[in-house]
């Protein structure tokens, strides 16, 4: 019953929300910049879907995030619920590197572009390029961007193999590279057949890793090592990750 009434949910604030989605993109082809009141309505249905899926989240290290400019967050991805956590549990609403076939889904694919998200085809070279390429113009503009180095979902605790070519946005732009652990996500929906169960969340953003600093052995085997760093902080959390912060919490 949750998960017939979480999607009857989904989509009708949705569509009770489209006049908004129609008037901020007019406004963006008209060239005015409305992410502050786009990010909010975004940051509001986000947050309501994780509450009515019984989703709660704990998030530490938010602090490793700079302040002064942008980064490169690299996560694993482990469900579908990871979308609505990382635009959430973020300093802020951030633009996402996704896969192409999300940007088929109605509604959902408008709002991501108007926050400036975008879609990347894994079977086509010349596009992956091109999206890389516009991500790094992203970032010279001063947004940070997300990004899911294994392309899919690991749908399990263990992530899948980092592609290496997802660091490259960091490497030409010399931006900060953001690890976070995500940690229980899958356990919303991939665990259950996609049927949607209360699930607690474990988020860990990891200290900075500056590009300049890295020999070219390290860079050559990045991927790599993001994701053991974050496997390890998975799978061996300190002590006081188990409390809650009260503003980390959907109730």
């Amino acid at each position: 019953m949750r998960t017939i009434i979480w999607f009857i949910y989904f989509w009708l604030y949705l569509i009770m929300i489209y006049p908004k989605q129609r008037y901020f993109e007019k406004r963006k082809k008209a060239g005015f910049n409305d992410l502050e009141g786009i990010n909010q309505v975004v940051q509001d249905w986000a947050a309501r879907l994780l509450r009515m899926a019984g989703v709660t989240c704990t998030v530490k290290g938010l602090e490793n995030i700079p302040k002064d400019q942008p980064v490169l967050f690299t996560s694993n991805h482990q469900g579908y619920f990871d979308i609505p956590l990382m635009i959430t549990r973020l300093d802020k609403t951030n633009p996402l590197v996704a896969k192409n076939s999300i940007e088929k889904i109605p509604f959902i694919s408008n709002w991501m572009k108007l926050f400036d998200c975008l879609f990347l085809d894994r079977e086509n070279a010349r596009q992956s390029v091109r999206v890389f390429g516009e991500a790094e113009n992203l970032i010279r503009q001063g947004r940070s961007v997300i990004i899911f180095p294994e392309g899919t979902r690991s749908r399990k605790d263990e992530a899948g193999e980092f592609k290496e070519g997802a660091f490259k946005i960091a490497l030409k732009t010399g931006v900060p590279i953001v690890p976070v652990a995500i940690d229980g996500s899958y356990r919303a929906m991939e665990a259950n057949g996609m049927w949607i169960h209360p699930a607690d969340v474990r988020i860990t953003v990891l200290p900075p890793i500056d590009p300049a600093s890295l020999s070219r052995e390290e860079i050559k085997h990045l991927g790599v090592s993001v994701r053991s760093q974050i496997m390890e902080c998975n799978q061996n959390p300190n002590p006081d990750e188990g409390r809650q912060d009260e503003k980390a919490v959907y109730q």
